[in-house]
């Protein structure tokens, strides 16, 4: 949140420097979902079917942080037109505040960023496809537990790597894990192997 896409151009450029067409979300800057966020989810979903990007191939969804939460919420939307979804520092699994960033967030609005119990257990929901959720121990900005799977199932995992949440976006370490997923074929998921 509360950035463009800029912050996601070197992970935009590994991308394709492993032969990906790549696409930031076209947007612009990231404010957070503007009015009811079913509505708004729906207008970002028609958005990415409109994006030429193999066409005559299922996309991958890459999101980092808020785009997290995009990502896993389209993948639930989109699903016959997505390979798989791939979430880094994303907060989705959290029962109260775990954002250290919080008190913030209760500065500049006056209220604490809590969430009703429906969008709750929608945002542990995962979506029909495989889904891998990059996270650290050191995130810094959201807590890690939060960026966690309740549990691990089927084709959806869990992936620790050591760097702060600022930082994921050119990591190595999230480099790696990203090459290899996106490395995997149409359904032949595995599980990450360190």
């Amino acid at each position: 949140m509360a950035t463009d896409g800029h912050a996601v151009v070197p992970l935009r450029n590994y991308c394709q420097s492993l032969g990906y067409t790549a696409f930031d979300w076209g947007q612009g800057f990231n404010t957070g979902p503007q009015g009811d966020p079913g509505v708004w989810l729906a207008g970002l979903a028609a958005h990415v079917k409109r994006m030429p990007a193999g066409r005559n191939q299922r996309a991958t969804l890459i999101g980092w942080s808020l785009g997290g939460i995009y990502a896993r919420e389209l993948g639930k939307l989109l699903a016959p037109d997505i390979k798989q979804v791939i979430t880094i520092g994303r907060p989705f699994n959290a029962v109260q505040d775990h954002a250290n960033v919080g008190w913030l967030f209760k500065l500049l609005s006056g209220s604490s960023p809590t969430l009703a119990a429906a969008l709750r257990k929608r945002l542990h929901t995962p979506p029909p496809v495989p889904t891998t959720a990059i996270y650290s121990r050191s995130d810094g900005v959201v807590a890690w537990q939060t960026c966690r799977q309740a549990s691990e199932r089927g084709s959806v995992e869990d992936i620790e790597v050591p760097g702060s949440h600022i930082g994921m976006g050119w990591n190595p370490a999230v480099m790696k894990v990203v090459a290899d997923r996106l490395g995997q074929r149409v359904r032949q998921w595995r599980p990450y192997v360190l």
